[in-house]
């Protein structure tokens, strides 16, 4: 059976929707994924699974099922099977395959193909981790202003602001949860030779020793910003899961852009407060950035 790249909704931040359930399949461990036409459902992202999935219900004829999970699925050109996360061969948004969005339950929801289902988002998880990923893009672009001076040459990548790009040159990976985004970077051979330094020179302290001042410096751009409450939104070329969606925010310094997949907020004013911890693992190999948003 072919089953058409499912449509998603949440990029504008719905929550909530009707769809027509396209089909069932089981899964590992007794549970059974469920495919609808259209959803508000933010599924993990199997190449790169930094904010966790949506929960939330979906009611058929009255009937609520709660969504366990909700992961990325795909069927190949021949029909096949449904294939899930990493079982997927190819890579994401593969033209010749179907993307879909799984509503994971934890039983079998019987015959409910072809009906309509409501579906219905955890509103204030989503809330808690678009504030967190938001948040996440924020600590970026700051940390890549306050790092600026650490470069002996071009990398040959900048972001919005033309500052080098160390967030994106140095990440070995990022998380989110509803608390923090949490940020890991790699200091290693390859980042010194594209020119990144956190040895002392005459200019600054060691990247250890300037820690402290560091994370001071991000903390007062992050606050700047957070008070100016500027907008937020998630540009998108189509409804596809698979559509290369790109985050905008109009910061005083202009507009910040940064390719993304996942959930943000829609004004900085919905929080309160964003900071961050920054710390060096002891043998100077990683840097980890904790970015706390506190809602408003």
């Amino acid at each position: 059976m072919t089953l058409p790249t499912t449509h998603v909704s949440f990029p504008a931040g719905a929550v909530t929707g009707e769809s027509t359930v396209l089909a069932v399949h089981p899964l590992d461990g007794g549970r059974y994924a469920v495919v609808t036409g259209a959803t508000p459902f933010h599924p993990l992202d199997h190449t790169w699974p930094d904010q966790p999935a949506d929960l939330g219900t979906l009611t058929v004829d009255g009937v609520g099922l709660a969504v366990v999970d909700c992961v990325t699925g795909a069927v190949g050109p021949d029909g096949g099977q449904v294939l899930v996360g990493a079982d997927i061969p190819v890579r994401r948004g593969d033209e010749e395959w179907s993307w879909l969005v799984l509503h994971v339950l934890a039983a079998d929801p019987g015959d409910i193909v072809g009906r309509t289902a409501a579906l219905a988002v955890d509103a204030a998880r989503r809330g808690a981790l678009s504030a967190s990923h938001s948040g996440c893009h924020l600590l970026a672009l700051a940390l890549n202003e306050a790092l600026a001076p650490r470069w002996r040459k071009d990398p040959g990548r900048t972001d919005a602001f033309g500052h080098p790009d160390f967030d994106s040159l140095a990440m070995a990976s990022s998380v989110m949860d509803t608390e923090a985004s949490t940020d890991t970077y790699r200091l290693g051979k390859s980042l010194r030779k594209k020119g990144f330094t956190a040895e002392a020179t005459e200019e600054f302290p060691a990247l250890a020793d300037a820690l402290p001042e560091l994370t001071e410096a991000v903390n007062r751009r992050l606050a700047g910003w957070v008070a100016v409450d500027a907008p937020v939104r998630v540009d998108v070329p189509g409804p596809e899961l698979t559509a290369r969606r790109e985050w905008h925010c109009e910061l005083p310094e202009g507009a910040a852009r940064i390719f993304c997949g996942g959930t943000h907020l829609h004004r900085l004013g919905e929080l309160a407060e964003l900071r961050t911890e920054l710390r060096l693992s002891e043998d100077g190999s990683e840097l980890v950035a904790v970015t706390r948003p506190k809602r408003a």
